[in-house]
């Protein structure tokens, strides 16, 4: 395949800057693959994992909202959160779900709390999910 250039940024710095042969990230409207030659898009990102393929090898990272971009070949990722598997503490994310799952299953949450529960335990799923590839 045909490689690209790409940048990964979160607020934690940069996390990635190379060729690539293949980017696929989860949007909010689901799943965007990126090739060599894609036409130029912006996107906002939801929750799910990342895989950036490099010289035909596969890296799995989590990657949590913020946006992706492809603008005259180069490919800009900019989320929220992004974590390479490897980097994943597979027990704080679990325990990170079972707090959540408390607060659900507790029958004195509000409403506050239980929205916060909620997106707590989606992305301790994700990062779960993630850490399980390494």
């Amino acid at each position: 395949m045909t490689p690209f250039p790409l940048k990964i940024v979160s607020p934690d710095g940069m996390e990635f800057e190379g060729m690539v042969e293949e980017l696929i990230v989860r949007t909010t409207t689901g799943d965007i693959g990126i090739l060599a030659g894609h036409t130029t898009c912006v996107a906002p990102l939801g929750m799910g994992r990342a895989t950036v393929v490099v010289d035909g090898k596969k890296r799995y990272a989590a990657c949590i909202g913020g946006m992706v971009s492809v603008v005259n070949g180069h490919v800009n990722l900019v989320p929220t959160t992004f974590e390479w598997a490897e980097e994943i503490d597979a027990e704080r994310a679990e325990a990170s779900y079972q707090r959540a799952q408390a607060v659900l299953d507790s029958k004195s949450a509000s409403d506050t709390d239980i929205r916060l529960a909620e997106a707590r335990l989606r992305r301790a799923l994700v990062r779960r999910s993630v850490a399980s590839t390494k």
